[in-house]
């Protein structure tokens, strides 16, 4: 609890550096869209060399709405619920059905009684004995990294986004629905200026990567071998949180299209601390820069584990 008081100063957003960050974010995103929109009458490999920096802005944009989410982007909630639903118009992510589901994630996450919202699905060894051959087999398949990075992210942002699954309320329905209409709407406009075709081959790929990567992100975060779950009476929500979450340090430009997402541990801690302020804390306690610390190349190892096992208490092979 006392890591947590100390970083309550974090916490407080800064309105001229919040309305900025949205700018170089938001700005070169619409006009590199716009610029590969255009270019594809010129020649598509010209239009496809721009996909991965408008999939970085694309990704750079879901994380401003992921703070957005949890109130700490602008001071003001009217603020931030208002940027995250023009934002998830652009990020196919209905804002309140995602806001909430990402809640359940943070206050269950680690919990072993409590898995199945926001979260990669994980099995107990135990779990994954007991059940038949045909579930192991598609238990086996959904970790698969070409499932979990390819066909899973493609499925997540185009279809199962559409609705709000698992969740109850005529809010969710709302978020689902206005947001399907209102992307709808701007994707007719595209199309009937620079013709569905164009708007295919442009979108798609910049969407895809963009989801695959934000995916990649979100398996690295809780899915590493020194990972920390319990089940509900052994369930501590900041063990969960500092242990149970990664530190991924990535090179600056990474960090910066990336929002700091990576620096998972404190932000699990303190998610109402904005993404702009994180450095700061790594700054100020150098003791949370090697906590669960993964690389880029670490990250490849962990796409082999797919089972928590209780006994040794870590996430391991098949």
């Amino acid at each position: 609890m006392h890591l947590v008081r100390a970083l309550a100063p974090y916490r407080n957003p800064r309105l001229s550096r919040s309305w900025t960050e949205l700018g170089i974010t938001l700005v070169p995103f619409l006009a590199i869209s716009g610029v590969m929109l255009a270019a594809v009458e010129q020649g598509y490999w010209l239009a496809l060399l721009l996909v991965p920096l408008a999939a970085g802005l694309l990704l750079r944009l879901f994380l401003i709405q992921h703070d957005c989410g949890h109130g700490s982007f602008f001071p003001s909630r009217a603020v931030n619920d208002w940027v995250g639903r023009c934002l998830g118009v652009l990020t196919l992510t209905p804002y309140a059905c995602w806001r909430r589901s990402h809640a359940l994630h943070h206050s269950s996450t680690g919990n072993l009684d409590a898995r199945g919202f926001g979260d990669i699905d994980t099995l107990t060894v135990r779990e994954y004995r007991a059940r038949s051959r045909w579930s192991q087999a598609r238990y086996r398949l959904y970790r698969h990294p070409l499932v979990m990075f390819g066909v899973g992210p493609a499925y997540l942002f185009l279809l199962r986004h559409r609705l709000p699954i698992g969740l109850k309320g005529r809010e969710y329905w709302v978020s689902a629905l206005g947001s399907n209409a209102v992307t709808a709407l701007l994707l007719v406009a595209l199309a009937s200026i620079f013709g569905l075709k164009a708007l295919l081959l442009v979108q798609l790929p910049v969407l895809l990567l963009a989801a695959s990567a934000g995916v990649w992100l979100f398996y690295v975060q809780h899915q590493f071998e020194e990972a920390h779950w319990d089940e509900d009476h052994n369930w501590s929500f900041h063990q969960a949180a500092l242990h149970g979450s990664s530190h991924l340090d990535l090179p600056t430009v990474l960090r910066w299209f990336t929002a700091n997402i990576g620096v998972h541990h404190v932000h699990h801690l303190a998610s109402r601390i904005p993404y702009y302020r994180l450095p700061e804390v790594l700054r100020d306690r150098p003791d949370l820069v090697a906590v669960n610390r993964l690389t880029i190349a670490d990250t490849f190892k962990t796409f082999r584990l797919a089972l928590w096992d209780e006994e040794q208490r870590r996430l391991v092979r098949f």
